[in-house]
C-alpha cells in the first residue's frame, strides 16, 4: 500500500528529495501561493514549524499557480518571497500542478486518500470560490493553502480546506507529535 514516503519532490534548485527522508515525522503538506488572500497563512505555518519541528513536525510547501495565477513567479522568486516576507524556514519546493492531467503524483495520491470536505459550511469562502473556479472533479484541490496532515507512518490523517488556519490545526497536531 502506498504512503507519502513513496514519492519524491523537486526542490526549488532543481534537485529531488525522496519524501522517505521524512519517515517517522508528522508532515503538514500545503499547496502555497504568494499572491493570494490566504498568503498570510505562511506566518502561522512558520510559527507551527518553529514551535514543533523539534517534536517531529515537518511542513512541506508546494507552490502552485493553478488558482487565478496567484503564484506566477519562478522558483527562485518564490523562495526569495518566502524568506524575505515571512522568514520561512520550512522547505518550499518547486512549483507544481496539484490538479488536472499534469498533477504531481504526490498530489494525485493525497487527493485520493483525503477527498476533502468541500461545501456550504465553509460559508463565504465556499460561495466566492463557486463563482471564480471552474468545475472541478470530486477530491480536487479547490484553492491555495489546502493542507494535508500526514502521520509518522506516511499515511494521510486529515485534509483541511483552505480557510482552516494553521492555528486551528494546532490541536490536531498535538495528538500526533
Amino acid at each position: 500500500m502506498a504512503s507519502t514516503y513513496d514519492f519524491e519532490a523537486r526542490t526549488a534548485d532543481g534537485g529531488t528529495v525522496p519524501l522517505g527522508e521524512y519517515a517517522g515525522k508528522v508532515l503538514l503538506i500545503v499547496n502555497v501561493a504568494s499572491k493570494c488572500g490566504l498568503t498570510p497563512q505562511y506566518e502561522g505555518l512558520e510559527a507551527l514549524y518553529r514551535d514543533d519541528k523539534d517534536r517531529g513536525l515537518e511542513i512541506l510547501g508546494f507552490p502552485s499557480n493553478q488558482f487565478m495565477g496567484q503564484e506566477p513567479g519562478t522558483d527562485e522568486e518564490i523562495q526569495e518571497f518566502c524568506q524575505t516576507t515571512y522568514d520561512v524556514t520550512f522547505p518550499v519546493f518547486s512549483k507544481i500542478d496539484v490538479n488536472g492531467p499534469d498533477a504531481d503524483p504526490l498530489y494525485e495520491y493525497l487527493r485520493a486518500e483525503a477527498p476533502g470536505d468541500w461545501g456550504p459550511h465553509l460559508g463565504p469562502f465556499y460561495e466566492r470560490l463557486k463563482e471564480v473556479t471552474p468545475a472541478v472533479e470530486p477530491g480536487d484541490i479547490k484553492w491555495n493553502f489546502t493542507k494535508f496532515l500526514i502521520g509518522r507512518d506516511g499515511r494521510v490523517i486529515k485534509r483541511y480546506e483552505p480557510p482552516v488556519t494553521p492555528e486551528e490545526i494546532k490541536a490536531d497536531l498535538e495528538q500526533y507529535l
